[in-house]
C-alpha cells in the first residue's frame, strides 16, 4: 500500500503529527479499510523522504489510540473501529438531508491513550543519537545480547531499585520491543498457553495478547482494594495479572494487606506467578510513589513488567521484564535463541539518557506538566460534582466520571458527541460476555491536551451533561 501523504515542511506541526493525522483520518473515513496491512515504518519513511523515527512515532501514536496494531513478525494492520463509528453514527442525529454525511468531528478528544509528545526532549535525544554514532563503533551494528545490552539492563536495574523498590540483578532483566512482545515471550517461558486471571475491567491489549496465544483468561471482579483474592482462588488460574500501583482503568491503588494476600495465593502452589504491570507509576500527584509489589516478594513469585512508552514516548519501543530466578533459568536454557527485538543503537541511546540524568529530569518535568493539566481538569470538573462522582484523580493521566443517578454511558457519550467532545465509556475495558455490566462511567484522558483544550472540552461537557440533567429532572416531574 502506497500512502500519498501531503507533508508541509514549513508547518509548525511536526512531521510525525502530520503523518499520524492523515492516516487517522483515512481510517476513520474507511478509505483505509479494517485489516488492511500498512506499509512498514521503513518503507513509509523512504517513500516520504523522512526519518524512520518520524514514521515510527506516528505509528506508535496510532497504536496507542487503537487505530492500528503490530502483529509480531508480520507488520502493522488496521484495527476495526466499527464500534466507535457505530456509537457516533447511531447516537448523533444527522442534519436534515445529510444522513450519509460520514463520521463526526470532535473539537476535543479526551483519549486515555495519548501522552504529551510536545514535551519530548528532541534536542537531547538528537544529541545523544549523534554522539552515539560519531565514532566508528562497528560492534554497535552487530547482533548483541539477546537479553538486552548489559549496560542498559544495569541502568534499568538502578532506576527500578531507587524509584520503584524493585530488587533484582541485571541478569534477571529481559529487554524487548514493547510489552506485547514481552508477554508473548513470557507465555513461552511459562510453558505455553496457561490459565490467567485478570482484573475486570482491565488493560484489554494484554487480554488480546493472552487470548491470541491460546491462554484461558478468567475475569476476576474487583472491590475497592483491587482484585478479589477469594474469586482469584475460585478461578483456578495459574497466573494473576495485576496493576497494583495504579490499576487501569479504575485507578485503584492496591493496599499492602491485599498485596500480601495476592502474594500468599501465589505461594500456596508451585507454578503460580503474579504478573505486575507497572505501566504508569511515575505519575502520582498525592503522596509518595507506591513501591512495587515485586519488592515485597521474597519467594520469587512476581514477574515485573514495565515500559518507557508512557514515561518517554510511544516511539521508544523499549520494555523490560524482571524474571524470578526460577523463570530466568528456563529463559536461559530454552529461549536465548531469540534475537533482541531492540536495536543496539536505540539501547545505547536510552542507556545514556538514563545514566546521564536526562531521564530523571524528563520525568520531573513531565510530572509538573501532567500535574498542571490534572489540576486544571479537576478545577474545571468541580461544576459537575453534584451530578458525577470523580475517581482515580490522584495518579495516572486519566480520571473516571460516574453519573450519580445512573444515566448510561452511551447516553453520556452521545450528549458529549453532540457538543463536539469525545469521551470513552468504561465498558470498553471489560472482558466481553457476561462480565460486562451496565455502566454509567466515562473515562477522560488529558495527557495529550493543552490546558486550553481541557478548559474548552470541560465547558462543552458541562453544557452537554448539566443541561441534559435538567431535562431528565423535568421529565421525571412530568411523570409524577
Amino acid at each position: 500500500m502506497d500512502l500519498m501523504i501531503p507533508l508541509n515542511s514549513q508547518s509548525r506541526e511536526p512531521l510525525y503529527q502530520q503523518i499520524y493525522s492523515y492516516i487517522k483520518e483515512e481510517i476513520r473515513c474507511a478509505r483505509i479499510p479494517a485489516a488492511a496491512r500498512m506499509p512498514s515504518t521503513r518503507t513509509l519513511a523512504e517513500h516520504l523522504k523522512v526519518s524512520r523515527s518520524t514514521t515510527q512515532m506516528a505509528y506508535d501514536q496510532l497504536m496507542s489510540e487503537g487505530y492500528i496494531e503490530a502483529a509480531p513478525w508480520k507488520g502493522y494492520y488496521v484495527l476495526s473501529i466499527e464500534n466507535l463509528v457505530n456509537v457516533t453514527e447511531e447516537l448523533l442525529p444527522a442534519p436534515a438531508g445529510e444522513a450519509d454525511a460520514g463520521d463526526a468531528r470532535y473539537a476535543v478528544d479526551f483519549s486515555p491513550r495519548g501522552i504529551d509528545l510536545g514535551s519530548f526532549p528532541f534536542s537531547v535525544w538528537r544529541k545523544l543519537s549523534r554522539s552515539t554514532l560519531v565514532d566508528d563503533k562497528r560492534e554497535i551494528f552487530s547482533s548483541g545480547d539477546p537479553q538486552g545490552e548489559a549496560g542498559l539492563r544495569e541502568a534499568i536495574r538502578g532506576y527500578l531499585h531507587s524509584a520503584r523498590g524493585v530488587s533484582c540483578r541485571p541478569e534477571q532483566i529481559v529487554v524487548g520491543a514493547g510489552s506485547e512482545y514481552l508477554l508473548m515471550l513470557l507465555v513461552q517461558i511459562l510453558g505455553g498457553p496457561c490459565a490467567i486471571a485478570m482484573e475486570n475491567p482491565t488493560y484489554r491489549q494484554a487480554y488480546r495478547v493472552f487470548k491470541s496465544l491460546g491462554c484461558s483468561v478468567s475475569p476476576v471482579e474487583m472491590d475497592s482494594r483491587g482484585m478479589r483474592v477469594d474469586l482469584l482462588r475460585e478461578s483456578g488460574a495459574q497466573i494473576a495479572y495485576v496493576m497494583p500501583s495504579h490499576q487501569y482503568p479504575t485507578g485503584i491503588v492496591m493496599p499492602v494487606k491485599r498485596r500480601q494476600e495476592i502474594l500468599s495465593w501465589a505461594r500456596e502452589k508451585g507454578g503460580r506467578y503474579v504478573i505486575e504491570d507497572d505501566y504508569d507509576s511515575e505519575f502520582r500527584y498525592r503522596g509518595k510513589p507506591i513501591p512495587a509489589l515485586q519488592g515485597m516478594d521474597g519467594a520469587g513469585r512476581v514477574i515485573y513488567i514495565g515500559t518507557f512508552s508512557r514515561s518517554v514516548a510511544p516511539a521508544i519501543r523499549v520494555g523490560y521484564m524482571v524474571l524470578p530466578e526460577e523463570l530466568l533459568e528456563i529463559y536461559n536454557s530454552r529461549m536465548r535463541f531469540y534475537s533482541s527485538t531492540v536495536s543496539r543503537i536505540d539501547q545505547e541511546i536510552l542507556r545514556r539518557f538514563i545514566n546521564e540524568g536526562y531521564y530523571e529530569r524528563h520525568l520531573n518535568r513531565m510530572r509538573a506538566v501532567y500535574r498542571n493539566k490534572h489540576d486544571r481538569l479537576l478545577a474545571e470538573l468541580k461544576a459537575l460534582e453534584a451530578e458525577f462522582e470523580i475517581r482515580g484523580e490522584f495518579a495516572g493521566i486519566h480520571v473516571l466520571l460516574t453519573h450519580r443517578r445512573g444515566i448510561c454511558e452511551a447516553e453520556l457519550v452521545r450528549r458529549a458527541a453532540e457538543n463536539g467532545i469525545r469521551v470513552y465509556g468504561l465498558s470498553g475495558c471489560y472482558i466481553e460476555g457476561e462480565h460486562m455490566p451496565e455502566s454509567s462511567t466515562v473515562i477522560l484522558g488529558y495527557a495529550n491536551l493543552t490546558e486550553e483544550e481541557i478548559a474548552a472540552g470541560t465547558a462543552a461537557l458541562k453544557a452537554a451533561w448539566l443541561s441534559g440533567a435538567q431535562q431528565d429532572i423535568g421529565e421525571g416531574n412530568n411523570e409524577i
